[in-house]
């Protein structure tokens, strides 16, 4: 494999540095052919190097020059479906100047890998990691799109699934048929007696149905491990050639212009006898080793771990002890994204207080990815001891969520849909989205005009949190216009048993057009308010994502207190979560800020002498000193 001179240097300088990082991994993980490992990485390394296109060549030095680019204020995610926003990638392309106007610099696509036929999982049980769905598109399309997108600053996230692989994947059939090499890929056993060994400790992710992580093969004369679905088998990521063929299936499709791989269920990936087979500690080492391989490789590229766990676990995801700073680049902060709707739902701030207070600190270099809402269903990862804190018990305060969100409470403004009830556990989920969750759907059914005004400062309030915390705040399709419910999910045969597709609608061109002609439209009203935060936040230095966001303990436990500090200046956030004028005394503020404040949302100067300060209904506000 031959490199030009400029890039053979590259190669070196960026192996120098990042070979030390490679090796201890490979020594604790493989430690009889770590060697051998090695050599087989740099390898793929230096030929993926060889093929890759000068403007990404330029991306990568871009990057290396400013490696907090994940972390400025402007940038802005977008999550969506290609068929769902588009019909597929050529139609994704032609709306790029929609996400360029939203002010989007980092567009996830959901699942657009070729997966199996029928069942799929989302999308999830990839079949081929190297074609494109074929309703979707081609490769080539792929490259079109993305190469459009970096014309316009977006970068392309996509969901690499990292644990498993359809049963139909090239590996899977090959282990079936008997390929030793490929049966070593995955975990089968020829009798239930290793099975139920590991199923004394192993939580059901599917309890209705997918009970069980093991299941049957006939062709394959074993039982393979299969945590998620029947249909999709876990990879025995033990065996280094796994590592191997995913660095260089990484390489290939940063090559194709991809610049943020989501690593999906990245916390089942090593199993360990006598636990849940989740967090182990072998899963950081894995990833230390394929990001320092794509910091030589495509230093443009960053991970983002998709890694839904306790908070004590979700902060290894972005680096702990000899970890700090050397694994994935992001994380999803499901702690905040829970407690915005426990604040809606109880107009109490207290347990959310404790809950973010207690949350490890991140590395300077990470990045939180903050949301409202996702593609998945909400689980009420409130924990026992956060509820205790505040006098609560857990147990009841889950179920409660759960009643609240499905309607079923009687004050409810909510229209959810219980997903995965759990009558073992109690464990009741919750679908739908963020607009039917913040009760637009209610309002517009009951013609309740002050309602449709709450639901929409509701949903401002849960982005403007969003956008104010610190990272990089994901707008899930759709909910800058308040879409509802999609009610015609169960019509769907391959939709109709999971109700989670009820949040994963068409994305409504005709109303996204009425946007821009009837500004008292509900949609138009929330749209414009929504870019508008964007727009502050784009221009308020103190929230790049370097700096930390402390918790404040609030004299009124209707209001949330975030304050982050920075060499301009400390920027101070209130938010009101309750449907009442709340007057906050101006300590909170003043002292930190003195008693002149300016307000960046609403863009007006404050004198804080007065004792009080009223802080409006749903009303988000952030204060920086004059």
């Amino acid at each position: 494999m031959s490199l030009d001179a400029p890039t053979a240097q590259s190669l070196e300088l960026r192996w120098d540095r990042y070979a030390p990082q490679i090796a201890v991994s490979l020594a604790r993980l493989y430690p009889d052919r770590a060697a051998e490992i090695t050599e087989r990485l740099k390898t793929i390394i230096t030929g993926a190097l060889t093929k890759r296109s000068d403007d990404l060549k330029r991306l990568d030095e871009a990057r290396l020059l400013r490696p907090d680019w994940l972390q400025q204020p402007d940038m802005t995610g977008y999550v969506c479906y290609a068929d769902r926003f588009a019909g597929d990638l050529r139609g994704v392309k032609t709306h790029v100047d929609y996400l360029d106007g939203l002010g989007v610099h980092y567009l996830h696509i959901m699942p657009f890998l070729r997966p199996r036929d029928g069942e799929n999982d989302g999308g999830y049980a990839v079949a081929d990691y190297r074609a494109i769905r074929p309703d979707l598109g081609t490769m080539d399309d792929l490259e079109d799109l993305t190469g459009e997108l970096r014309e316009h600053r977006i970068s392309l996230v996509m969901d690499l699934v990292i644990n498993h692989v359809a049963a139909e994947h090239e590996w899977a059939r090959k282990a079936r048929e008997g390929d030793k090499k490929y049966r070593d890929y995955f975990l089968m056993y020829p009798d239930r007696s290793v099975p139920d060994a590991y199923e004394r400790t192993l939580p059901e992710v599917f309890p209705d149905f997918a009970p069980g992580n093991f299941t049957w093969n006939d062709d394959a004369q074993a039982w393979v491990w299969t945590t998620f679905n029947d249909y999709q088998w876990d990879l025995n990521w033990a065996n280094p050639d796994v590592l191997c063929e995913f660095v260089d299936l990484m390489c290939w499709l940063a090559n194709k212009g991809v610049e943020v791989f989501r690593l999906d269920a990245i916390a089942f990936t090593w199993k360990r006898m006598g636990t849940n087979c989740q967090n182990q500690p072998e899963v950081h080492d894995l990833v230390q080793i394929m990001r320092a391989c794509m910091r030589i490789a495509a230093p443009a590229v960053a991970f983002k771990a998709e890694a839904i766990v306790a908070p004590e676990d979700l902060i290894a995801y972005l680096g702990t002890g000899e970890h700090y700073g050397l694994v994935s680049d992001m994380a999803y902060h499901n702690e905040l994204m829970v407690q915005l709707w426990n604040c809606l739902a109880t107009a109490d701030v207290r347990m959310t207080e404790t809950a973010l207070a207690n949350m490890p600190a991140k590395p300077p270099s990470a990045t939180w990815a903050t949301y409202a809402r996702c593609h998945d269903d909400i689980g009420w990862a409130i924990s026992d001891a956060d509820a205790a804190a505040v006098g609560v018990d857990g147990y009841d305060h889950r179920r409660f969520l759960s009643d609240f969100y499905s309607g079923e409470y009687k004050t409810s403004f909510a229209r959810g849909l219980v997903f995965q009830a759990n009558p073992l556990t109690g464990d009741r989920r919750i679908s739908g989205s963020a607009a039917s969750l913040a009760g637009l759907e209610k309002a517009l059914e009951e013609g309740d005009e002050h309602g449709v005004d709450m639901a929409i400062a509701r949903i401002l309030l849960v982005y403007s949190i969003v956008c104010g915390y610190g990272g990089v705040p994901l707008i899930y399709m759709g909910d800058e216009l308040g879409m509802l419910n999609d009610t015609d999910y169960a019509r769907d045969p391959a939709h109709a048993d999971d109700n989670r597709w009820a949040h994963r609608p068409f994305m409504d061109w005709a109303l996204a057009e009425r946007v821009g002609q009837d500004e008292e439209l509900p949609a138009a009203r929330l749209n414009s308010a929504i870019r508008h935060v964007l727009q502050v936040r784009a221009a308020t230095p103190q929230l790049h994502a370097g700096f930390a966001t402390e918790v404040a303990v609030s004299p009124d436990p209707r209001i949330l207190i975030l304050r982050r500090w920075h060499p301009l200046g400390p920027l101070v956030e209130v938010y009101n979560v309750s449907e009442q004028m709340v007057d906050l005394h101006h300590g909170a503020l003043t002292q930190h800020l003195g008693y002149n404040a300016r307000e960046l949302i609403g863009g007006y100067d404050y004198d804080l002498r007065p004792a009080t300060i009223g802080i409006w209904p749903y009303q988000a506000a952030w204060f920086i000193a004059t």
